[in-house]
């Protein structure tokens, strides 16, 4: 590693101008969230009555308004600027602005109520709880509309990272490979500098810029704002320390990837034992993703559906039914829970001899692995191709669910023919009950690959839990809204 001297050690640089343009945004989605928690203020103050009912104690008159709640709200603003919720390093990256948005309006609410019961304050009960009810709620939607702005910004290619990526070249391009696949994130990777024993080897990912010794004068050329440490970059915990040593002074995030793609954060936990941080992983889900909870989990919400979505389904089927007079439902086998077949249930969306015709269809097939996909599949009635469009074909694959054979989330079901197709590594797919919906429907459905499908469902199976379904089912409601990938 090139050292570093101490005039550079002075020459101190300000702040990235992404670094400054993202606190700038920051500035403004605090506005926001004053705003945010000045309506829901007067709000919860309006309503209080509906909570106060329920205590005998007179409170005080209203005029103690004003400053309660601007003390509430200024108490309220502290809390989420202290637990992160404008840091610009997590900003946009979902979990972490979440839960310190959270855990602050749970601490306001926990101190707001600890000075009243200290103080024996007559003010309304009602106020608070109704300011937390409210506030809370909001503060939550306000980010996640901030997050999708943000993201659809980046997509675009502004308020991006400036990134060189350390490491071998095979580890360079697996890193690059999945940040451009999420370009939500916001990391552009420039170029890469390459242990020596790399140097001069072609690159077809990102040019290469130098070696280990050149990061410093790479990342001052190219004025990049991030470092992204990969595979094969160091040998010792030393090297990784004259790097860090390298870039000192010139106010860059240095991220070090460690090796650990497609492991879910809730199953990474850091422990320093004698000075070393150790990450220490959670072994797979899977028993968790096949287990009682889940089980019970989905025979009360698939009945609750069945009761309730019942008229739009007798509706869908007439209208297959006076569509050609042929069945309503389409039954496939479809392979389950460790291998066993099971007769899956659809509403019938193509004409009736549609596996007849298939055969005459495979050269068509726009699938690069073992699917059969056709976008304009001519072998779509009318009706099945408004269905299909926005899933509705699928509901009674509920009835699947109650009876065990599927899961309301899970991997796809896939046909026999395309399991005697799978590896020993795609069969971990069939270790839990496939899902109505999954991670591949929310991902892009049937635009996605065959290896990025694959990937999908085994990350599912070994990251699950009862959040991630949540999360999955309220994603699938947009998806199919907006029936993207549907076809």
């Amino acid at each position: 590693m090139s050292s570093v001297s101490p005039q550079e050690r002075v020459q101190q640089l300000g702040p990235s101008y992404l670094q400054r343009r993202i606190r700038r945004v920051l500035t403004i989605v605090f506005g926001i969230d004053v705003v945010v928690l000045v309506v829901a203020s007067v709000i919860a103050w309006r309503q209080r009555q509906v909570v106060d009912i329920w205590w005998d104690t007179p409170f005080d008159p209203t005029s103690y308004f004003p400053a309660v709640s601007i003390g509430v709200i200024i108490l309220w603003a502290m809390l989420l600027i202290m637990l992160g919720a404008y840091h610009y390093r997590t900003f946009g990256s979902g979990f972490e602005e979440f839960r310190a948005i959270t855990v602050a309006s749970a601490l306001t609410l926990g101190i707001v109520g600890f000075i009243g019961f200290l103080g024996q304050s007559t003010m309304s009960r009602g106020y608070p709880l109704l300011f937390f009810i409210f506030g809370t709620p909001a503060l939550l939607v306000v980010r996640y509309i901030d997050r999708k702005v943000l993201h659809y910004i980046r997509k675009r290619g502004r308020l991006v990272h400036r990134v060189i990526a350390v490491g071998a070249p095979v580890a360079v391009a697996e890193l690059v490979g999945v940040l451009n696949r999420e370009s939500w994130t916001g990391y552009h990777v420039l170029g890469m500098c390459v242990p020596p024993a790399y140097l001069g080897a072609e690159s077809s990912v990102v040019p290469m810029l130098g070696g280990l010794d050149d990061v410093r004068r790479v990342a001052i050329e190219h004025s990049v704002d991030t470092v992204l440490v990969a595979g094969g970059s160091y040998s010792s915990s030393a090297d990784l320390r004259k790097l860090g040593w390298a870039i000192e002074g010139l106010h860059l995030d240095m991220l070090v990837v460690p090796s650990l793609t497609d492991v879910a954060g809730p199953r990474i936990h850091m422990r320093h034992v004698a000075g070393l941080p150790l990450v220490h992983v959670e072994e797979p889900q899977v028993d968790e993703a096949g287990g009682f909870g889940k089980r019970l989990f989905d025979i009360v919400v698939a009945s609750i559906l069945v009761v309730l979505i019942s008229p739009v389904m007798l509706l869908i089927a007439l209208f297959i039914k006076i569509t050609d007079w042929g069945p309503v439902f389409y039954r496939q086998q479809r392979v389950g829970i460790l291998g066993d077949d099971f007769v899956m249930v659809k509403f019938r969306s193509m004409v009736r001899n549609a596996d007849q015709i298939r055969v005459s269809l495979e050269g068509e097939n726009e699938s690069d692995g073992v699917l059969f996909k056709i976008k304009n599949d001519p072998r779509i009635t009318r009706v099945g191709g408004f269905i299909r469009k926005y899933s509705l074909d699928e509901i009674p694959q509920l009835f699947n669910v109650v009876r065990g054979e599927m899961s309301l989330v899970g991997p796809r079901p896939p046909l026999p023919g395309e399991v005697e197709k799978y590896d020993e590594v795609v069969h971990r797919r069939l270790l839990v009950r496939p899902g109505m919906t999954g991670l591949w429907q929310v991902s892009g459905r049937s635009d996605l690959s065959w290896e990025e499908s694959v990937r999908l469902d085994l990350y599912y199976v070994d990251n699950w839990s009862l959040v991630s379904d949540l999360v999955i089912m309220l994603k699938t409601v947009r998806a199919v809204l907006f029936s993207s990938g549907a076809y």
